[in-house]
């Protein structure tokens, strides 16, 4: 039985793009309709979340040409990780299989049909990932894959040098959509779901038009997000350098009282100083990183909704 795919295309102010990426996917998709890999009724789905450019009047022009592409617009911009999600879940009920993968279509789309075989072998979801990051300068490269590492390290299950290029199953959705948090992270979420998974490894390609929506501060943000989401390490580790702290205050006690027995005690102006910009640092740090866990749980308890559509292009 052939599978019905839905590959999903979150998009924000990719008007310069747009065209050119529907055009490549439909070659694929129609590629794997004609391999009998995929079910003729499979489509490709564009999320608009919230662009500012002609991006949706684009994917309701395609759709008007032609079914096979279908649209998703959100009522405002969610961020890239909800308005896959939006993709996602509107999704789960209408296919077997959704594939995702971004609209600048720097990913590989050859992968996509090693991805399909690895379905048919039995695995629930499938992960893109990079093989090499020739394409990256030395700055982000490091900073990506030592991100990767820390968060391995605080104890998130996630798949190194996977991004948000990934296939799942109607079962994996459904048991996905169970994954109520509003604080979204999706590679370091998705493992959770368990079920067996393969791995399909791609070189990624240059962005062939328009401009990157994750500069360095946005990453940065993103990392962070990923961190504070998957992992309550960062607290744990506030308790331990406490504990190291106070060691090191008794250290320093007993250096004092040495001195001053030995009559040798001399204005420590620095040692003061030090100590107290130090300690004040630290304290600040730590206040700062559990008011963001705070935070975090303030706007789970709200149970706002996640995304709200718009309109829905799915004739």
């Amino acid at each position: 039985m052939q599978a019905n795919l839905y590959l999903i295309i979150p998009c924000y102010n990719e008007q310069e793009v747009l065209n050119k990426t529907a055009d490549v996917l439909q070659k694929k998709v129609l590629s794997l309709i004609e391999q009998k890999k995929i079910s003729p009724n499979s489509k490709i789905l564009f999320v608009d979340d919230g662009s500012k450019d002609n991006t949706w009047q684009i994917i309701n022009e395609l759709h008007s040409k032609d079914k096979i592409f279908s649209g998703i617009k959100l009522s405002r911009n969610r961020g890239h990780q909800n308005a896959l999600l939006a993709g996602l879940m509107s999704a789960k009920n209408l296919c077997d299989i959704t594939i995702s993968i971004d609209a600048d279509l720097q990913d590989d789309t050859d992968a996509i049909d090693k991805m399909i075989d690895k379905y048919y072998e039995g695995n629930e979801i499938v992960y893109g990932v990079r093989s090499a990051r020739k394409t990256d300068t030395f700055f982000k490269k490091f900073t990506a894959e030592s991100f990767y590492k820390l968060i391995k390290f605080l104890g998130a299950d996630i798949i190194f040098n996977h991004a948000d290029f990934r296939l799942m199953s109607k079962k994996s959705l459904e048991s996905f959509a169970n994954f109520n948090e509003v604080n979204l992270f999706l590679r370091g979420l998705v493992p959770m779901v368990g079920f067996k998974s393969g791995i399909v490894t791609y070189e990624r390609h240059e962005r062939f038009a328009g401009e990157s929506k994750y500069p360095l501060k946005k990453m940065l943000s993103f990392a962070w997000e990923g961190i504070t989401s998957l992992s309550v390490k960062p607290i744990k580790l506030i308790t331990s350098v406490g504990f190291f702290i106070f060691f090191v205050s008794i250290l320093m006690v007993a250096y004092f009282l040495f001195q001053f027995i030995n009559k040798n005690t001399v204005a420590g102006w620095t040692s003061i100083v030090i100590s107290v910009w130090m300690l004040g640092g630290l304290q600040l740090i730590s206040i700062g990183l559990i008011g963001e866990y705070i935070g975090k749980i303030y706007i789970e308890t709200k149970h706002r909704p996640k995304f709200i559509i718009e309109k829905f292009l799915n004739e």
